[in-house]
């Protein structure tokens, strides 16, 4: 046993045999007895301690070779009844990020350079010579062969460029921030099966901070108070907000470190870079007066929340508290070579604060805890400025550009001076379940950015709000950094469809053109997303959308997805047993759905307009019919489901009261998002809509349902419709406890076949 013998709290099971061993001991141990904690002389808490050797910077010059058990491990999660055909082989000499792929039927090998570049090189493999696709969401594995293919000859790739990023800082947040260890392992074996080597880790931060800040002037209570929620906490680390959703216990925080912790060994063990959050200086109000030279600066508001305080980097406190921060941290989640930082996000005010100086001091407590690890700084709305750029050694900086498919006429090299950063994408906000991207841009841009004698271009940063949508537009501009010609994006579109569902289809391949050509065609210039639907718009007869950010119009005719949706009905009945297909499917009907709210509106405007009783009638239960579908058609599948992401909330509250709070936590974020003041001065609610079984019936189906009821009141009774106060609607949704399903019901196929007979015929649709 570790010398304190401390234990995590009882009050819910962990599963800590499971555990690494070195991991183990710095959940369940503490510091040496009596060590001082810097700021107040008192005794350090003495819950964990640092980490052993094990934790090595990922940075760290390679071993001779590396333990492909990680990889292998990976490897039978994914192809479970394949993973035996597979020799993993570890080749550190063959350079950097380079797999090679070769083998008889039944006999494949792979060597590479990681252990999860062994896992891209299976990914090649499965991709370019079984035809089978891992999808994020859905699969085709079981449509391979009992005997795996041969490679007809051996195939040596190597990485274009170095980084290989992935995850924003709002994705633990969008994508799920109640999820199991097992989910974040599947995310894992996914990204490098893609062959992404660099991943956030956002789980458990709040820890570092509530260890460290209680060695500064802070209760731990007053903490507890201050940090949000899991589903806000994404916001508070980007110094955006503090408290909602909240308070948390000290059970719910260490558990989600030792859950980071597990995330950062899985990548560990597979060669990939843990990326933690740095210490860039947000504190609790009244730092300064319990801190003597402490100089802060008020942030201000953000859509409607007071942003905590900013402790400025060059006063001295900033590096005692900087160095209690990484030590804390490094304690649960070990050390790492890189770091995410985004000072001044969205807003933020310098106050008397030079930037550079401030900058400088920031990297400087980061090498001092870390030398030479490398900051990633998000490229978005003006930052990174240029005086932040002047106070560091950019050699050490890396660039996360969010903007690379947004806008047109860019200059990064001209911007950022020449500091090497990563093109990236965020095709998703907020967690829409939209389909579309600008891939063609991606494909455009890419190679000759990448070419140009000056290029600063450095890798790909995978950036979307939220995961797990959109399984072409991951699979594709992952492929970028692999792929050393350019890319025929009709080429690429053939062949994902024909893998998608396990072997080529005419009907599978008409509908992925149809789908190409319209919602994964959209251009540059003002958006990187497609536009949302109406059904889940705060109801208004001018509707135009359902988040105050998003498109305002359609951005590709609304005809390739209805024309898709039939091509996808009449794929070979034997390719439609894939959870890739039946995700498909769903997934298409539902968009056709969505985009038929777009043309049914104006419809019912005109009616209410023209004072048609009857019309208005018949239009309006059109459209609560559409509204049922949606909910049918979205239940039959299981990554469509409001109950699984409330249980998973749910699941981490120790009593009634906690359970409560957490499912709040979880309502909030996709409906009023924040207080009063957020939701609506902010205009942030309906910012994470999404169209899932549950939601839709329950709140979205319930709001137009109130808001026609009032105009046919005002219609039979000659009067103006009453006001409905959507924020207290919403809030009051928010506060509910209901259950909803978390295992799909329904036969997608039928269900879908429903959504096509009750659209228009494509003809119709443009």
């Amino acid at each position: 046993m570790p010398r304190s013998g401390r234990r995590l709290p009882a009050t819910r099971p962990v599963a800590l045999a499971a555990l690494p061993a070195a991991l183990l001991a710095v959940i369940c141990a503490g510091p040496a007895p009596g060590a001082t904690a810097p700021g107040t002389g008192s005794p350090a808490r003495a819950d964990v301690r640092p980490l052993t050797q094990a934790h090595a910077p990922t940075g760290a010059p390679r071993a001779a070779t590396f333990d492909t058990a990680p990889a292998r491990a990976a490897l039978r999660r994914l192809l479970p009844r394949h993973a035996g055909q597979f020799t993993l082989v570890p080749d550190p000499a063959a350079g950097a990020d380079t797999f090679t792929v070769s083998g008889t039927a039944g006999a494949v090998t792979v060597r590479g350079s990681t252990g999860a570049t062994l896992l891209t090189g299976v990914g090649w493999y499965l991709q370019h010579v079984a035809g089978a696709d891992i999808g994020w969401p859905g699969d085709s594995i079981g449509m391979l062969p009992a005997r795996l293919p041969a490679v007809p000859a051996p195939v040596t790739r190597s990485a274009q460029v170095p980084h290989r990023y992935a995850l924003n800082d709002t994705d633990d947040g969008y994508s799920g921030p109640y999820r199991t260890f097992e989910e974040h392992q599947r995310q894992i074996d996914l990204l490098a099966l893609h062959g992404i080597n660099e991943v956030f880790v956002q789980v458990g931060a709040e820890y570092p901070y509530y260890r460290a800040l209680q060695r500064f002037g802070y209760s731990a209570e007053e903490l507890r108070q201050w940090i949000p929620g899991p589903g806000h906490q994404s916001w508070w680390l980007l110094q955006n907000l503090s408290g909602f959703g909240g308070p948390v216990t000290e059970r719910l925080m260490r558990e989600r470190a030792e859950l980071g912790g597990r995330i950062a060994e899985q990548l560990r063990g597979l060669g990939m870079t843990p990326v933690l959050p740095g210490y860039f200086g947000t504190v609790p109000a009244g730092f300064a007066a319990r801190n003597a030279g402490a100089a802060t600066v008020a942030q201000g508001d953000w859509a409607g929340f007071d942003r905590p305080d900013w402790l400025d980097p060059t006063s001295p406190v900033f590096a005692k508290l900087a160095a209690a921060y990484y030590a804390e941290q490094r304690a649960v989640f070990g050390d790492s070579s890189m770091y995410r930082m985004s000072p001044l996000h969205e807003g933020g005010r310098t106050g008397s604060v030079d930037v550079g100086a401030a900058a400088g001091a920031i990297q400087g407590a980061l090498h001092a805890a870390h030398p030479g690890a490398l900051w990633a700084v998000l490229g978005w709305q003006d930052d990174p400025t240029a005086e932040l750029l002047a106070g560091v050694d950019t050699s050490k900086l890396l660039i996360l550009d969010g903007l690379s498919d947004r806008y047109n006429r860019l200059d990064r090299e001209a911007r950022w001076g020449g500091v090497p950063y990563a093109m990236g994408t965020i095709y998703n906000f907020g967690g829409h379940t939209t389909i579309g991207a600008n891939t063609s841009v991606w494909l455009e841009r890419f190679g000759p950015w990448r070419a140009k004698s000056n290029s600063a271009l450095a890798g790909i940063a995978y950036l979307p709000e939220a995961t797990g949508t959109n399984p072409a537009a991951f699979d594709l501009f992952t492929d970028l950094a692999w792929d050393a010609g350019p890319i025929d994006q009709r080429t690429w579109f053939a062949g994902f469809a024909a893998r998608r569902y396990g072997r080529p289809d005419a009907e599978a391949a008409a509908a992925w053109e149809e789908l190409r050509k319209g919602p994964y065609s959209t251009s540059s210039g003002l958006w990187s997303e497609s536009q949302d639907s109406l059904f889940s718009a705060r109801p208004s007869l001018s509707a135009v959308g359902a988040a105050y950010w998003s498109p305002k119009s359609m951005r590709y005719p609304a005809g390739s997805v209805r024309r898709a949706l039939d091509h996808l009905l009449r794929v070979d009945p034997a390719l439609r047993g894939s959870s890739a297909y039946r995700f498909d499917l769903v997934d298409t009907a539902r968009q056709a759905l969505a985009n038929h709210s777009r043309v049914l509106l104006p419809k019912i405007r005109a009616a209410y307009e023209a004072k048609d009783l009857t019309r208005f009638r018949t239009l309006t239960a059109e459209w609560q019919d559409g509204m049922r579908l949606l909910d049918q058609v979205t239940g039959s599948d299981p990554n469509l489901l409001l109950g699984t992401w409330l249980s998973r909330a749910r699941s981490h509250g120790a009593d009634r009261a906690e359970q409560d709070r957490y499912e709040y936590d979880a309502r909030s974020l996709l409906s009023v998002w924040g207080r009063r003041g957020t939701s609506e001065g902010g205009f942030l609610h309906d910012y994470a809509n999404r169209e899932w079984s549950g939601l839709i019936w329950e709140l979205y189906a319930r709001r137009w349902a109130a808001y026609f009821a009032t105009l046919d009141e005002a219609l039979a009774g000659g009067g103006a419709p009453r006001e409905i106060d959507w924020h207290a609607f919403e809030e009051e949704w928010a506060g509910r406890t209901t259950r909803h399903p978390d295992r799909p019901a329904g036969d997608p196929y039928r269900l879908a076949t429903a959504v096509a007979a009750a659209l228009p015929p494509a003809a119709a649709t443009g």
